[in-house]
């Protein structure tokens, strides 16, 4: 098989191996870096795979998974700010900024998510890199969380994950048991499935984004759900309830003047590029992830800093 044969086939993987990679290690930019470390591997060794042993894409998975065992022997388990210390107060310092390695970082469904799923089958893996559940299978030792992503996200028979892993059906079977009860303790919620936006949600979100734009801070308020969190990374500082995060909406002052809101998705929902004057037109500021239950905005997410993001999330680098 010649190398412009074999070059095809492995590079039909790419998503869903990105989106695999991604759930294990909370970066967008370490999975492609993971992901291309496997196609490699696999690429070199090639000659040497036995489709009679296993498929083409059982035997990526295994390259994928050793890579990701790999890079979490030496990397701290990324986060939200919710995982780190408990609400902040509103008017309270953000505190000093922690490095990019600590945070679960957004990233595009156009990178992990194969372009041909079914839609029942798109649903559970949307919903399968939302933050809050990234962040969660981060607390998880490494091989349990290859073992609750095989299982629980893709569906992998156990026979199928104790090949890949090198251990017995049991051992699989027990893994995945500590898995899900640490992720119950994590979060008994198991905060509703997400779910495509219904025309009530789209229009909510046109209210936010007219509403951010004009600080408009009693609309910006009555959007979102009482219990609400506002967090900012790579600050720690965060907060939770309606009341706090209306009080730092009144006494931001014009920090937000000027500001506009561009659509793009990330994380299986919705999401903006913020933009923000600058010396030549609108300058990229900060990139906004947000939860959206029913009629109400549960959640904000901006991750500040974060303009080199914009073109994995086809957002322009400067608007005018």
């Amino acid at each position: 098989m010649t190398v412009k044969s074999v070059a095809p086939r492995l590079e039909s993987h790419r998503a869903e191996l990105t989106g695999y990679c991604y759930r294990m290690l909370g970066s967008a930019a370490e999975s492609e870096d993971a992901v291309q470390e496997t196609l490699l591997r696999a690429w070199r060794a090639f000659e040497r795979y036995d489709e009679r042993r296993a498929s083409l894409r059982t035997w990526l998975y295994s390259i994928a998974t050793n890579v990701c065992l790999d890079m979490l022997s030496s990397s701290q388990r990324r986060a939200l700010a919710m995982d780190l210390g408990p609400p902040s107060r509103p008017g309270g310092a953000l505190g000093v900024p922690l490095p990019e390695s600590t945070w679960v970082q957004p990233v595009p469904e156009s990178r992990v998510l194969p372009p041909h799923a079914d839609p029942a089958e798109a649903a559970v893996l949307r919903e399968s890199i939302r933050l809050a559940f990234v962040a969660a299978l981060q607390h998880l030792p490494p091989r349990q969380r290859a073992v609750l992503i095989l299982r629980d996200v893709l569906r992998w028979r156990a026979a199928e994950v104790a090949g890949l892993l090198g251990g017995t059906v049991a051992a699989v079977n027990s893994a995945l048991q500590r898995a899900r009860a640490t992720l119950a303790d994590i979060d008994p919620a198991q905060a509703e499935p997400l779910r495509p936006l219904d025309e009530r949600q789209r229009n909510l979100l046109a209210r936010y984004v007219a509403a951010f734009e004009r600080h408009d801070v009693d609309t910006l308020t009555e959007l979102l759900h009482e219990d609400a969190t506002m967090s900012m990374p790579p600050f720690a500082w965060w907060l939770r309830g309606r009341a706090d995060i209306r009080h730092v909406f009144e006494t931001g002052g014009d920090a937000c003047a000027g500001d506009r809101l561009v659509p793009t998705e990330a994380n299986g929902g919705p999401a903006f590029g913020q933009y923000r004057p600058g010396a030549d037109g609108l300058e990229p500021f900060a990139l906004v992830l947000l939860d959206v239950v029913g009629d109400r905005i549960t959640g904000t997410t901006t991750f500040l800093g974060s303009a080199g993001l914009f073109p994995r999330f086809d957002l322009p680098t400067r608007l005018r």
